[in-house]
């Protein structure tokens, strides 16, 4: 019986290659490995998107060359996430290290995979969790958004609302008069986890609001309430989210 502590500690992983043995061979190893716990496996870089959104991994074992979208395409996406997984890349060619460490990835491991070399790369992600988790704290301060061809950093004090739009995240940026929004690929479930709730609230289902933004609330009749902004717009206040919205104003 396995350790119910031990799969708590153990890093989520999604394995993402478009070789079924490949897939199956590292799956064989990690089971062996009790500092991760498998997750899912996906055999091309899209479906990893799709997956890694639901499964939310701590890692990711990555694959460099698949059709359409390869590994490298799959790892910007992943960096530009406030909660990114850590990337080990698992590769039959050795020349793409030098993209894969722009991107920050932990290591770089060429197949044909061995226990030993796989289980060092393990423990080097082991130890980049355990940073990372000292660097961000429990709440964000800044988000990294991709616009045009390059990442921005966004100040999460800057934001004063988020939109969820299907997969993605619209933050709106500035005040009323040259404000500005940008599209991050995160579901406004997981965004809202890490974002300090003395300073944020959900108020719907798909719009999270910065609380200095919310000017009043105003009953709109037959119980449905709407919270005005600063910037004379009033937004619907969801039935799910409403007396946490009222909660906030003391009532």
């Amino acid at each position: 019986m396995s350790d119910p502590q031990a799969d708590t500690a153990a890093l989520r992983t999604l394995i993402v290659d478009d070789e079924p043995l490949a897939v199956e061979r590292v799956q064989v190893i990690c089971a062996e490995i009790p500092a991760v716990r498998v997750v899912g496996t996906a055999s091309d870089g899209a479906a990893a998107l799709r997956l890694a959104e639901k499964l939310t991994p701590d890692l990711v074992l990555l694959d460099m060359t698949m059709p359409e979208l390869d590994g490298l395409g799959v790892a910007r996406h992943f960096a530009a996430q406030p909660q990114a997984p850590v990337v080990i890349f698992v590769t039959a060619h050795d020349h793409f290290a030098v993209e894969a460490f722009d991107l920050e990835a932990v290591d770089y491991v060429l197949k044909p995979v061995s226990a030993d070399r796989l289980e060092r790369a393990i423990e080097r992600a082991v130890a980049r969790r355990g940073q990372r988790r000292e660097k961000q704290g429990r709440y964000l301060d800044e988000l990294w958004v991709p616009h045009r061809s390059e990442l921005l950093r966004i100040a999460v004090s800057e934001v004063h609302q988020i939109d969820a739009e299907r997969d993605y995240v619209r933050l709106h940026v500035g005040g009323a008069e040259g404000g500005r929004s940008y599209l991050l690929l995160q579901t406004i479930a997981g965004l809202e986890e890490r974002l300090d709730p003395e300073q944020f609230i959900r108020i719907h289902r798909s719009t999270i609001l910065r609380r200095d933004h919310i000017r009043g609330l105003r009953h709109d009749g037959l119980g449905v309430w709407s919270a005005e902004l600063v910037n004379g717009e009033a937004l619907r206040i969801g039935r799910t989210y409403l007396a946490r919205v009222k909660a906030m104003a003391g009532r």
